[in-house]
């Protein structure tokens, strides 16, 4: 698997570029390793312009099974990844999107643990925006 950042967007970080993005790439592939027996590539892309990174993860399809992204600032993540989803015949992952989703199911799923309940048991209204930009076109 490849886990591709161009490092705009690092947890607490910020905008740090894809040299400064290394280490938390680094960690990310020894727990795929650990905690799933598969190996990964990371790969820091030294460009903020999403075509030119759409076209270089574009080309590296025939060496992955599936592309983990992650660290790429709001709404330009979530565009790149749906282009690429598009264009691409393996799986890609927004991390920033997806790893929200798995942190919030977790805590349902322990939450009903706790009081000693099943989902079917319950009813849940998901609100809000995730980790957007407010001022985002078509947000209000």
């Amino acid at each position: 698997m490849g886990v591709i950042t161009n490092g705009t967007a690092v947890p607490e970080l910020g905008n740090v570029g894809p040299e400064a993005a290394k280490p938390v790439q680094e960690g990310l592939a020894v727990l795929f390793k650990r905690l799933a027996d598969i190996d990964v590539f990371n790969l820091e892309l030294n460009t903020t312009d999403p075509e030119r990174f759409i076209e270089a993860v574009r080309l590296l399809e025939p060496t992955f099974g599936a592309v983990n992204l992650r660290d790429i600032r709001a709404l330009e993540g979530l565009r790149i990844s749906d282009r690429l989803n598009q264009c691409m015949n393996i799986p890609v992952f927004n991390q920033n999107l997806y790893a929200s989703a798995v942190v919030a199911a977790a805590a349902l799923i322990n939450a009903l643990e706790i009081v000693g309940k099943r989902t079917e048991e319950i009813q849940v209204v998901i609100c809000g925006i995730g980790s957007g930009e407010w001022d985002a076109p078509g947000f209000c």
